[in-house]
């Protein structure tokens, strides 16, 4: 409970900064939330927002999501255009310097498998996946491509 009361503190203080308005509704984290920093839910007025992406990008990063889902809720309350292709949505984010979108989290980054290396120019290619080596050649110099690692 005391975790919910001070996320709920810290999103209200942004709303009051940002918005001049307080936020009184329910904000929570929610650990399912996979590819998205946060989201609003018009129906029951909620704010849900992902943790991992305040324990892997930090308290800023984490700012502008909540700003960014503000957004979306200070809008939907007004009867505005809350959606991502309003107006009015774009032109908020842009007056409370919030972002449009979250950055990827670094733990969903995949790490290159395969690395390459033409054979003529010694440009090097890191890929997730094998390349065939005998269909493609350097995009820079249409040289041979050798596998290194």
């Amino acid at each position: 409970m005391d975790k919910e009361k001070t996320l709920h503190e810290w999103v209200d203080q942004i709303s009051r900064e940002w918005f001049k308005k307080p936020y009184v509704d329910e904000v929570t984290m929610n650990n399912r939330l996979r590819t998205t920093g946060g989201r609003y839910l018009p129906a029951y007025r909620r704010i849900e927002l992902n943790p991992k992406y305040l324990r892997e990008l930090g308290e800023e990063e984490f700012e502008g999501i909540i700003k960014h889902e503000l957004c979306h809720y200070h809008l939907h309350i007004e009867g505005k255009g809350y959606q991502h292709r309003d107006p009015e949505f774009k032109a908020l984010l842009k007056d409370t310097k919030s972002p449009r979108f979250c950055k990827a989290l670094p733990s969903q980054y995949k790490k290159p498998n395969h690395i390459y290396q033409c054979e003529d120019c010694l440009e090097r290619y890191n890929r997730i996946k094998r390349v065939n080596t005998t269909k493609y050649r350097c995009g820079k110099c249409k040289g041979k491509l050798k596998k290194i690692e």
